[in-house]
């Protein structure tokens, strides 16, 4: 069991005595109380092979973030790496100089990542942050977001020092630049060759390298001379790397995925199995730079992302990209224009047809969240008391989700679970589950093999509270 506080000499509260609510689970605040997630049986990941593969979740975001949960601590952040059996996960948002002073009195380093001085320190984390770029290119402003790693929080202190003359760090733990990508990488390769800045789910329609509302055409229209510094680029939700495959420019880039996530239950729901040699920043640095033979990407289904299709949230419309086109991306219903989707820039930027593989392109899973396939299974919300319920047990039975997900028997859900769980985990792997693709901000939503919708009344619920543009990244 993990101790419960980072201060290792502090007395147990009455409010601690009786369980503190940060570690009843939480996907939608719903149901499931009864289990107590400290008292789970963990079971670590065995993936074999000759060297060390680690399961790396590289971008997250802390509590200083706008539209992130209060419960985006460090304690819990560990205690869900384990569950979801994530290995190295992310610090997140090390320019917020709160943040970084909290890692600097939780943490101890080691190899260049960082285990918790109190609590076993289990897990490994990373320095990370995501930052904003803003300039001006070919008359636009493009605001674009690019993923930070730092081998330490001294590094981290440096680069946030020269930062901090180019924006507010204290206002959001993902700030705003004034610079550019190129102004942003040169900066971060000051301080070390083993620093790596990384283009942020690069297709998404605000805020990304691609993006249609602010991004490039080109990799060197953002990053300049700069760019040989770009060794690798962040798929994102609603992007796979099939899609990714059909820009030829990519194809020097080690493609990576990350969660990205605002909130505990959804870090892990993409991720990356590195193979290294041992379990350093240097050697996970190293593996995404130089071996993209060695970086096995998680994925979801990019229908299930927020901006797969072309669609406008207000009126309720979503197209696919031959539609979109065809329409001129201007919703039927009021005449104003529709976000484009990650599928229809994808059409307008590839060079290669759809299937096109290239000679060393990476291996993948592709498998929906545990939370939503067993909503599947049971045609219920992911957010009720009998989905939640069912995946705590799963836990219990089997260890980190990763490994239900991946690697136990079909058979061995079934002795447990029933058939419906086990077909739809079996599903799941084949990447049989229909989704109705997500658009313009909403999220795509599962169905199962006979076409029936997984309830989502509670994640609708959760956009219309939505009011500001950056809430939808």
């Amino acid at each position: 069991m993990l101790a419960k506080h980072i201060n290792c000499n502090a007395k147990l509260t009455d409010r601690d005595k009786n369980g503190d609510d940060r570690w009843k689970p939480r996907f939608l605040g719903l149901g499931a109380a009864n289990y107590d997630i400290r008292n789970l049986r963990i079971h670590r990941i065995s993936w074999g092979g000759t060297k060390m593969q680690a399961v790396a979740d590289l971008h997250i975001h802390g509590p200083y973030s706008r539209a992130t949960s209060r419960n985006m601590d460090f304690k819990t952040l560990e205690r869900y790496a384990e569950i979801k059996g994530i290995d190295v996960i992310a610090t997140g948002d090390f320019t917020h100089p709160k943040w970084r002073e909290e890692i600097k009195n939780q943490f101890i380093e080691e190899d260049g990542l960082y285990r918790l001085k109190c609590g076993g320190g289990k897990r490994r984390f990373i320095i990370s942050g995501e930052v904003c770029t803003s300039s001006v290119f070919k008359g636009r402003t493009r605001r674009i977001h690019h993923l930070i790693l730092l081998p330490s929080v001294e590094v981290a202190d440096q680069l946030s020092e020269v930062l901090g003359k180019r924006g507010d760090l204290g206002a959001d733990g993902r700030p705003m630049l004034m610079m550019s990508g190129a102004e942003l990488v040169e900066a971060v390769m000051d301080f070390g060759e083993h620093n790596m800045v990384i283009p942020a789910h690069i297709w998404t329609p605000w805020f990304s390298l691609f993006g249609d509302r602010g991004g490039v055409d080109k990799m060197e229209e953002c990053y300049e001379d700069q760019t040989p510094h770009i060794y690798a680029v962040e798929t994102g939700l609603s992007s796979d790397p099939p899609m990714n495959w059909r820009v030829s420019a990519l194809d020097r880039c080690t493609l990576v995925s990350n969660s990205d996530s605002h909130s505990p239950s959804k870090i892990g729901r993409e991720a990356n199995i590195i193979e290294v040699d041992a379990l350093s920043y240097r050697d996970l640095v190293e593996a995404i730079k130089y071996h993209k033979e060695r970086v096995i990407t998680i994925e979801v289904e990019p229908a299930f992302g927020k901006y797969h299709w072309t669609g406008h949230r207000n009126c309720g419309v979503s197209v696919p990209p031959e539609e979109a086109i065809r329409m001129k991306g201007v919703c039927p219903v009021c005449g104003k224009r529709m976000t484009k989707g990650v599928a229809e820039r994808v059409e307008e930027l590839s060079d290669r047809p759809p299937g096109a593989r290239p000679k060393d392109a990476q291996r993948f899973f592709k498998v929906l969240p545990l939370i939503d396939t067993i909503a599947v299974a049971l045609r219920k919300s992911p957010s009720s008391s009998e989905v939640e319920a069912e995946y705590w047990k799963m836990i219990n039975a089997f260890g980190a989700e990763i490994r239900i997900l991946l690697e136990v028997p079909v058979e061995s859900i079934k002795e447990r679970h029933g058939d419906a769980i086990a077909e739809a985990i079996r599903l799941n792997r084949e990447n049989r589950i229909e989704v109705e693709p997500g658009y313009d901000g909403v999220y795509g939503k599962p169905k199962n093999d006979r076409g029936t919708n997984g309830a989502t009344e509670a994640r609708e619920r959760f956009f219309r509270k939505r009011t500001n543009l950056e809430d939808y990244i």
